[in-house]
């Protein structure tokens, strides 16, 4: 061995015995987003038919207009071995039309996680207190932790109404973020536009986000407060109605001060193009949108009636899913999976409670089938612990 190389390893023995490999400070206290999957029971299946009700995606495919025009691209030249559309310009024109805003009010990002973790990392110190209601979409707790922020916790002394008090009374000087879901996951609880409105004005040095992954559904948005107030973020997702979670769209639409902030950081070839053109597609296709948010609406009242009629605790939503309660709500989601019907239990933010994604009409009237086979069986358990 040569007299360098012996000095070298000699440096990395000593080096070996001390930590000189860790992640910062953040990281080292933050617990990891866990999301329950059914992906691997579903493909280990493969004799079942699945209904997959567990995540709130679509339940059908996305319009043929976007097959079509993925396939188109796929069939051309120098497709996949070139970069994406720069800023997805072609995207941001047909999204400008879409939500009544001009394009530099819009930035399209890699699912509307990446726009929630982007406004986290250009806007959040450490120490700067972020207020969330809850219960709520919890993947948000990892984009402030990795922040070092301090996660307020705004619980309701009824998780199914909202609580202004409560956000209103939490905000202070260093209030940096207040993060709302609107309809909220897993509750469907709604803030109005007067309460928005309200938190904006008290919290001016805040950013309010309100995130609407379930906009379609429930037909109500507060973009149109970004032409009045210079601290609201909206985000939005193509994972929901329009039936392309595959592809990780979504966007964020704010003032000028908060993009402008934002573009300093932002990776502009971060949106794959296959994504890119898929929502392109969709856009253009509003009667196919529009259809399956239809059927899904039908399709939560005729579930209500089901429910109520076999006398189950039933809570529907402006979003795309519903809400079931039961005593045995565990052992009522095991015996749904065995029939092919993946749901999420909830039972953890809410007692007693599973949340179920809503299908089409179809969908829903053979999901119905179903339940009866497993609550007949469910009674029967019932009965027998009791004698």
């Amino acid at each position: 061995m040569m007299k360098l190389d012996k000095m070298i390893f000699k440096r990395n023995k000593n080096l070996k015995k001390e930590r000189i490999l860790e992640p910062i400070e953040a990281i080292k206290n933050l617990s990891p987003y866990s999301p329950t999957s059914s992906m691997d029971t579903i493909n280990e299946r493969i004799e079942q038919k699945p209904y997959k009700l567990d995540w709130n995606e679509a339940t059908i495919l996305p319009s043929p207009k976007v097959l079509a025009a993925m396939n188109k691209y796929l069939s051309g030249m120098n497709h996949l071995n070139w970069y994406p559309e720069i800023l997805s310009k072609s995207l941001k024109t047909k999204l400008s039309s879409y939500v009544d805003l001009p394009e530099k009010n819009i930035i399209v990002t890699n699912g509307s996680d990446d726009a929630l973790e982007l406004v986290n990392k250009v806007f959040v110190n450490e120490g700067d207190r972020v207020i969330v209601p809850i219960p709520t979409y919890t993947h948000f707790y990892v984009h402030s932790g990795q922040r070092n922020a301090e996660i307020v916790k705004i619980a309701s002394p009824d998780v199914f109404k909202t609580n202004l008090e409560g956000v209103l009374k939490a905000i202070t000087d260093n209030t940096k973020i207040i993060y709302i879901v609107n309809p909220n996951n897993p509750t469907g609880v709604m803030y109005n536009e007067h309460q928005i409105r309200t938190i904006l004005t008290r919290a001016p040095h805040a950013i309010v986000i309100v995130d609407e992954a379930y906009y379609e559904f429930a037909g109500i948005s507060m973009s149109h407060l970004i032409k009045e107030y210079d601290n609201i973020v909206v985000t939005r997702t193509f994972s929901k109605s329009f039936g392309l979670a595959a592809q990780r769209i979504g966007y964020m639409v704010a003032s000028d001060m908060i993009v402008e902030n934002c573009m300093k950081i932002f990776n502009p070839k971060s949106v794959n193009r296959l994504g890119q053109i898929a929502a392109e597609a969709a856009l253009d296709d509003i009667d196919h949108l529009n259809s399956y948010v239809k059927s899904v609406t039908e399709a939560k009242y005729i579930l209500k009636r089901y429910f109520l009629s076999r006398g189950i605790e039933f809570r529907t939503t402006p979003a795309n899913y519903v809400l079931i309660q039961h005593t045995m709500a565990k052992t009522l989601v095991q015996l749904l999976q065995d029939e092919g019907v993946y749901v999420r239990d909830r039972t953890s933010q809410m007692d007693g409670y599973i949340r179920m994604s809503v299908g089409t009409i179809e969908q829903t009237e053979e999901v119905m089938e179903i339940f009866d086979r497993v609550l007949d069986k469910l009674e029967k358990i019932e009965r027998n612990s009791f004698n």
